[in-house]
């Protein structure tokens, strides 16, 4: 962190205090401004400040630029409770404003402007402002380093409770192999029996002569393939089975709907 040095800490003091003895100077800009009413209490301008303040607005000076409009809360005692429109000036446009009035007070005042402007640009004032502000970016960027870092930490959690159906669906994806019901089974610490019956309740497949096929909504779309499978029969007789085995696309497609039944692979369920 950035330190200001002794003289510069005391020229910031005595600008401040000498900014702070005729008016009372605003600093919550990029350039110190005042109040216009309290410049016209303090100059002891007749006109009322809804006439005069216009008129000093026409001599060349630009809203949003040489001065905004606010509306203070000026107090119930004076003022009933009503915020009254006030507007914060430059001190360049409060300058100029009293060399306006060519009176003493209006002398008086711009001198203290001019002062104030000097104090304001002394190369000591512009170094602690420039240091003050790469203390704000420095405390800026540590909350933005925190900030991130909170948001690393969330995603490394996230990462690690998907880390497990990564690897599971990266089994899947990686392999052509075609499987049977029963290797599917396991995955899930069951067996075929059990798989095949949730399956069924699911809607999924349904029994035809000794052979489990899909309902027509999951026919076609590339999820089993029907395999030939020579058997010898108890008596002596050699016969053939028609055997479902799913393709990986089909895995995959369990997966996803048992999934939705909180049905979970065992991979997916280790800590």
């Amino acid at each position: 962190m950035y330190q200001l040095s002794i003289s510069q800490r005391d020229q910031i003091q005595k600008g401040e205090e000498l900014m702070s003895d005729l008016i009372k100077v605003n600093y919550d800009a990029d350039q110190p401004t005042v109040s216009a009413r309290e410049l016209h209490e303090g100059l002891g301008i007749g006109t009322k400040f809804a006439t005069w303040f216009p008129r000093m607005a026409e001599y060349g000076f630009a809203e949003n630029v040489d001065y905004k409009t606010c509306y203070p809360n000026l107090g119930s005692e004076n003022h009933g409770g009503q915020n009254m429109v006030d507007y914060q000036i430059s001190v360049d446009m409060a300058k100029q404003i009293c060399m306006i009035q060519r009176t003493d007070k209006g002398k008086k005042y711009r001198e203290y402007f001019l002062d104030l402007e000097k104090a304001w640009n002394s190369p000591e004032a512009i170094m602690a402002r420039a240091l003050q502000m790469a203390n704000k970016s420095i405390d800026s960027l540590k909350e933005q380093c925190k900030f991130l870092g909170g948001q690393l930490v969330e995603q490394q959690k996230l990462i690690a409770e998907l880390q497990p159906k990564a690897n599971y669906v990266d089994t899947i994806l990686s392999s052509r192999s075609l499987v049977v019901t029963t290797q599917i089974a396991k995955d899930y610490g069951m067996t075929a029996t059990t798989l095949n019956k949730i399956l069924h309740d699911m809607g999924i497949q349904y029994k035809t002569n000794g052979q489990w096929v899909l309902y027509h909504p999951y026919q076609g779309k590339g999820y089993v393939s029907s395999k030939t499978i020579k058997i010898e029969r108890r008596d002596g007789r050699a016969d053939v089975v028609m055997q479902t085995q799913w393709t990986q696309k089909g895995r995959l497609f369990l997966y996803e709907h048992l999934k939705k039944e909180k049905i979970l692979p065992l991979i997916e369920l280790c800590d």
